[in-house]
């Protein structure tokens, strides 16, 4: 959520910046109703002070032994006058925090100016694309064939979007989850996170989620529980409505967890494998720091997913995102994409943000280090999406015989299989 003292006091900046994401965000109805409230806040706190002037004169007048009555009705009515106020302020507070909740973040000014993914930056890349000297199936033929990925079954018992991993599929799935947190942990020092895997709608609009992308999400029917699009929810709402010390920052998390997503608005985009799916496995880093601290936290975290993919041995790009491109809560984004050789592209694998201060504001994630607390700054990246971790694997690791070679980062956490094969 954005500072409503920013936009009051630098209305055309905090304007300027929201036109550089496209779209028309008006900010005259929030400084009217910021106005009408604080109009509103004045005149209460007279009234306040008018009531103290006249229960003191009505003490003094009783203690004097005069009648008061005519000063304590007119009294009594002051504070009906108070209460009123009281009702409206509370009107104006949250038709206020409905209009700051629909407006995004303001894009940081090294976000590259664009409309969509083909304005994004191109920063760096890893690694060579594998040549290969046969025709290079996607993970969809390999998966199947080797008897790993069931997509019709999964179909079967749920619908479109949905797999089913088996023996080796599955395993895989396993030691890379195992894998991952085990190198956030050990070595890039996070603290492990299990967290409910439902949240409720206050967790869901602290990041963001809420309201603008409820049709993103599902919803227990008959409840407040919405299923976790990413781990970045529960995770980062830890410490929802608390102050921190100064000296427990910067806290830092990682959270396996299982992620859905109804994938609204994306009908016959990417249908055919594992790459957009309701249901899927992700392990997420989440970071609270101090503000001056958030610009280099994000290329330490952005490196700690970076990391992930150099032990695997998978090629990459680093993609800073354009205005266009940029999600609603992010400030500034760094997408890492792998390169697929079944699709000859490369496909995003993690999201790391800088969200500054727009998700600690609305979920009130303070730390105190003077008189005065202060929100901390939030950020967050996939370390790694799963399953298209998965994917890429099968892709670059496949061999004409139709086998995969497991990476040798992972042959530890599949009992030293070397090798998928098909029955094996």
């Amino acid at each position: 959520m954005l500072d409503i003292k920013q936009i009051r006091e630098d209305a055309a900046t905090v304007a300027a910046a929201l036109a550089r994401r496209g779209g028309h965000y008006n900010l005259d109805t929030v400084l009217a109703l910021d106005e009408q409230r604080r109009t509103k806040v004045h005149a209460m706190e007279q009234l306040r002070a008018d009531l103290n002037t006249a229960s003191r004169a009505i003490g003094k007048a009783k203690k004097a032994g005069e009648d008061a009555t005519e000063a304590v009705a007119a009294m009594r009515a002051v504070g009906d006058r108070i209460k009123a106020h009281e009702e409206e302020v509370r009107r104006l507070d949250q038709e206020l925090r409905g209009h700051l909740l629909s407006l995004p973040n303001l894009p940081d000014e090294t976000v590259p100016d664009g409309k969509d993914e083909a304005d994004n930056r191109l920063e760096r890349t890893w690694g060579e694309p594998r040549v290969f000297d046969f025709e290079p199936k996607d993970h969809v033929d390999l998966g199947q064939a080797l008897g790993i990925l069931d997509f019709d079954r999964a179909a079967k018992l749920t619908g479109a979007r949905f797999c089913v991993s088996l023996g080796a599929g599955a395993a895989l799935e396993r030691a890379l989850i195992s894998f991952m947190i085990d190198t956030h942990t050990r070595e890039h020092g996070y603290v492990e996170v299990l967290p409910p895997f439902l949240v409720n709608s206050d967790s869901m609009q602290g990041t963001g989620q809420l309201p603008k992308f409820a049709e993103d999400l599902f919803k227990i029917e008959g409840t407040d529980f919405w299923l976790i699009p990413t781990a970045e929810v529960p995770v980062t709402n830890i410490r929802r409505d608390e102050i921190l010390a100064d000296r427990e920052l910067p806290v830092s998390y990682t959270a396996y967890t299982p992620c859905f997503r109804s994938e609204a608005g994306s009908h016959g985009k990417d249908t055919r494998g594992m790459i957009r799916q309701h249901q899927f496995n992700k392990v997420e880093m989440v970071k609270l720091v101090r503000p001056e601290e958030s610009w280099e936290a994000l290329e330490v975290l952005t490196g700690h997913a970076e990391d992930i993919l150099q032990r695997l041995e998978l090629p990459y790009q680093v993609v800073t995102l354009s205005t266009g491109d940029l999600g609603f809560s992010a400030a500034k984004t760094y997408d890492i994409e792998v390169w697929l050789p079944g699709q000859n592209r490369y496909r995003e694998i993690s999201s790391c943000s800088n969200f500054t201060d727009f998700q600690a504001r609305r979920a009130n994630l303070r730390f105190k280090r003077g008189k005065k607390p202060e929100f901390v700054h939030t950020l967050n990246g996939s370390g790694l999406a799963v399953g298209r971790t998965v994917v890429a694997i099968l892709d670059n690791y496949q061999q004409a015989d139709g086998s995969v070679i497991v990476p040798e980062a992972l042959r530890g956490y599949m009992g030293g299989l070397e090798r998928i094969t098909a029955g094996g």
